[in-house]
């Protein structure tokens, strides 16, 4: 088999030459070393060197992938393919994404085959870590333990990504070289049925939590309760609740950061702001960074490029792209009852539509709305109010609303921006990106005590998360500066809109609690790329994407082709690139098998 072949499955960062790349954590942040034989790399510089390469493609960009398809924060996947969010821009632009996002998207489509490329890629550095361990001298037992424990966090991460993306998956381990057999290489086994690789990614966690410590010295490192926190979420994922259940016990009584500081709910936005990120409510992020160089090199900057398209066109932050623009029906999932100020659970899509000028909307809503996307006339940070269609590069394709969770102050521009010299400098940005939060911790293992029938516990869960939003001082207000130092206005004398958010009082049923959880997740973690997953593990993924063709305002009329739909035993995963299966299938063998439906 020839290498060149089998670098995108799984490209080989040390064959014979290795090249090591600056990562965006503080304790990761070194120049590049060079290029160095497997031999030279076999110590302790050497080892932490190669879990910098690990550590490096987190944010999706790098080694032999750049490309937005492969963003960490997942937001063509995760968000576009949902009820998040509209592609934006123009519609012939980036015509992968509206494929994906209409579900009629194939094989051949190029952002799968970055996301594919840039985790596979990310899968062989942590293995990398593996094999130079085996081999390396000076290095005390506790350290070489460490570094296996955080290259096998890495490798479990990156699996968990190409498994929800993909589904059906070849592990890769340490053993699997680009001079290995094909056949060790599958994701079918002798009867051509699908190999469940869901055991292997939970052992890859499970040895990182027991054997990572609770405090790093760096913040970015992954820590045990990372570690802990995405075991958890992968049995939820598998419908394991039982085991599920005291993994979130510990992480909601016991866990803390990285930096010690335990979990906790800070101020909302306090979360994508740049100035406050790995807070007490960090779980694992991405680290970012820009001014520190990579701007003006000729791969991928520091700075969360997978995101740089996602800025308000023609003015305020940034100066382009227009893309990733919230969709009405999340604008109108922020409706509240007036009495109770909870969520309309059954009826949030239906008219009036918020923000909408012709059909006014005057109810109650939840505050959240206006840290999650930018509104018409509403504070938009300290940019001023939004200016509604001058913001929109296409208003009858995009809908009025901006994206709003990775963007800067103006106050920060040039400090948390770029400004060197880079095509769209003033959209890279040194904003973290969220894997993994307390908030969706709680919102999940609320999930898991609803599904065990616990469920006073799950309404404490929901509530704690609800009440933070609740918090007037959190809020947006009218007439007020806003300070970028904690993510709040003042004064706060006028909220921005009719804001009113309440405590559930009781969840009567395991059914209406199930469903209150599942609208919290999507108030909560909106446009965070969580949400087309959360639809597809909860079997709902054909009912609420179907209504949301038909009743969303601008997909109906303007965006989606006519007869977009979500197709039950199909759309719930993506095309596996069809060039791989092409690669490992040379030899007229089936060794990867392409998805039902494509």
């Amino acid at each position: 088999m020839k290498k060149i072949h089998y670098k995108y499955l799984i490209p080989s960062v040390l064959a014979l030459t290795v090249v090591l790349f600056a990562c965006k954590q503080s304790f990761l942040n070194k120049p590049p070393v060079g290029t160095l034989n497997q031999n030279i790399l076999a110590n302790k510089s050497g080892v932490q060197g190669l879990l910098i390469g690990a550590y490096a493609l987190l944010d999706g960009e790098g080694g032999n992938n750049t490309g937005w398809g492969s963003a960490a924060s997942n937001w063509v996947y995760g968000s576009v393919c949902a009820d998040d969010a509209y592609k934006g821009s123009d519609p012939s632009d980036q015509g992968d994404i509206l494929s994906l996002e209409t579900f009629t998207g194939t094989s051949t489509n190029g952002y799968v085959a970055n996301k594919w490329a840039a985790c596979y890629d990310g899968i062989q550095r942590a293995n990398e870590v593996l094999r130079v361990l085996k081999i390396a001298t000076g290095i005390a037992a506790a350290d070489a333990t460490e570094f296996t424990a955080e290259a096998r966090f890495l490798r479990g991460h990156y699996h968990f990504e190409l498994k929800k993306v993909f589904g059906n998956i070849p592990f890769i381990d340490e053993t699997v070289t680009d001079t290995t057999s094909r056949n060790t290489v599958n994701n079918v086994d002798a009867s051509g049925n699908y190999i469940n690789v869901w055991p292997k990614i939970e052992a890859d966690f499970q040895y990182a939590m027991q054997n990572l410590p609770a405090v790093q010295p760096q913040i970015g490192r992954a820590n045990k309760y990372a570690a802990e926190a995405f075991l958890a979420k992968v049995y939820m994922f598998e419908g394991k609740y039982a085991q599920a259940k005291p993994l979130f016990d510990d992480l909601i009584s016991n866990g803390v950061t990285s930096s010690g500081t335990k979990y906790a709910l800070v101020k909302y936005y306090s979360n994508f702001n740049p100035a406050t990120r790995n807070s007490a409510e960090s779980v694992f992020a991405v680290q970012m960074a820009v001014n520190d160089g990579s701007g003006t090199s000729a791969g991928s900057p520091n700075g969360n490029y997978g995101d740089i398209l996602n800025f308000p066109y023609g003015g305020g932050p940034g100066a382009c792209c227009g893309f990733f623009n919230p969709s009405q029906s999340l604008a109108n999932a922020y409706k509240t009852d007036p009495v109770t100020g909870l969520p309309l659970l059954n009826t949030y899509f239906n008219a009036p539509n918020v923000s909408d000028s012709t059909n006014l909307y005057t109810g109650t809503l939840d505050p959240r709305i206006d840290w999650v996307m930018g509104r018409p006339s509403i504070p938009y940070l300290d940019w001023g109010p939004h200016p509604g269609a001058a913001w929109i590069r296409n208003v009858s394709a995009d809908g009025v609303f901006s994206p709003k969770k990775n963007i800067y102050a103006q106050s920060q521009k040039g400090i948390y921006s770029s400004t060197e010299n880079y095509w769209g400098a003033t959209e890279l940005v040194a904003n973290n990106v969220n894997l993994i939060r307390f908030s969706d911790v709680l919102l999940l293992a609320a999930e898991c005590e609803t599904q065990l029938g616990n469920l006073p516990t799950a309404l404490i869960y929901v509530n704690r998360v609800r009440a933070r939003a609740a918090d007037p001082t959190g809020w947006v207000y009218k007439n007020a500066s806003y300070d970028a130092t904690s993510s709040t206005y003042s004064p706060q004398t006028t909220p921005a809109d009719n804001y009113k958010i309440g405590l559930y009082v009781v969840f009567p049923d395991q059914a209406t609690a199930l469903k209150a959880i599942q609208m919290e997740r999507y108030l909560e973690l909106a446009m965070e790329g969580h949400r087309f997953f959360d639809l597809v593990r909860w079997g709902i993924a054909k009912t609420v994407l179907n209504n949301y063709f038909a009743t969303d305002r601008i997909a109906k009329a303007t965006l989606l082709p006519v007869g977009a739909q979500f197709v039950s035993g199909k759309s719930e995963l993506f095309p596996i690139p069809q060039t791989q299966i092409d690669i490992l299938n040379a030899d007229g063998k089936t060794h990867l098998k392409q998805n039902p439906g494509y």
